[in-house]
């Protein structure tokens, strides 16, 4: 059975309608990478998988149940912008939910607990590069070992489901190859699900198992908010390192979309260049073998 199904999936805000029209299943330990032109509605369907969005029609199923409407510890996520707190170490920033967990009055824990959370805790940060800097706190630390930690926090409670919001958009190359690395190794590790929103073509296609592209197939320039974002293509892709790629695990074949008739593509061609879009969707399109005339 799958892990998640997406049925007829629809979100809308009154009168926009930002996703239309979803239907896939994803199976559990598959690495979904998520590209698409700015606006288009990636980050609200990954906040609808968290829980934090509502689903407007459809079902988003996990396990064969409608998905919870809050967060819970099943699903992890990191922000573009890292979600760590000032104020605590990086100790104290990984522990922070385990004590919460189990005292949520306090939020803190005693005696044989805490040395328990500690321990769990000094295990995520060692896994995740951070053992030199375990007694620092965020201003000490550069972008990649916030970056580092968020993974931390997130992965701590163990989750079935990561989702990363472009979470190395901030980073220099050199370090964003490093975080490639140590996303798959723990991706491996824990055997987790994945969904990650990207605008790098290059990072989409290397570091998932499947690559979905957001896009609009209807626009009306006299209702602009009358139609929705689809998933207009999902690609089998995989990573360049080949002990990688073996474990991955398989999926069966979809159907590929039938070819765009004359007409649409010429006026795909139109939209394109007059809305002068990301060259990310530009080269998406392209790879996507969507040819113009």
């Amino acid at each position: 059975m799958a892990l998640i199904e997406i049925r007829n999936l629809w979100k809308e805000y009154g009168q926009q309608v930002v996703l239309e029209q979803l239907n896939k299943t994803v199976g559990e330990g598959e690495f979904i990478t998520i590209v698409g032109a700015s606006g288009c509605g990636k980050t609200t369907f990954l906040k609808m998988l968290l829980g934090t969005e509502s689903v407007s029609r459809g079902q988003l199923l996990l396990d064969g149940k409608p998905l919870p409407g809050e967060p819970g510890p099943e699903r992890g996520i990191v922000f573009q912008r890292y979600s760590v707190f000032p104020h605590l170490s990086v100790l104290g920033n990984v522990m922070l939910s385990l004590e919460l967990e189990k005292s949520p009055l306090l939020g803190r824990l005693f005696g044989g607990a805490r040395k328990t959370a500690e321990k769990l805790a000094k295990e995520m940060i060692d896994a995740v590069g951070l053992g030199q800097a375990m007694h620092k706190y965020p201003h000490e630390l550069s972008g990649g070992m916030q970056q580092r930690l968020a993974l931390a926090q997130s992965l701590i409670k163990r989750p079935r489901i990561l989702l990363l919001d472009e979470p190395f958009g901030a980073l220099d190359p050199g370090i964003r190859a490093d975080m490639h690395q140590l996303v798959l190794s723990l991706w491996q590790e824990h055997k987790l699900t994945v969904f990650m929103i990207t605008h790098d073509i290059k990072e989409g296609f290397y570091l998932g198992t499947r690559l979905w592209v957001f896009d609009k197939c209807r626009f009306d320039p006299q209702a602009p908010n009358a139609y929705g974002a689809q998933i207009t293509y999902d690609l089998p892709v995989g990573q360049t390192d080949g002990h990688l790629l073996k474990k991955s695990p398989p999926r069966a074949a979809e159907k590929v979309p039938p070819p765009l008739p004359d007409k649409y593509r010429r006026n795909l061609w139109n939209q394109v260049f007059t809305n002068i879009p990301c060259p990310a969707r530009v080269i998406g399109l392209c790879v996507c073998g969507v040819g113009f005339v």
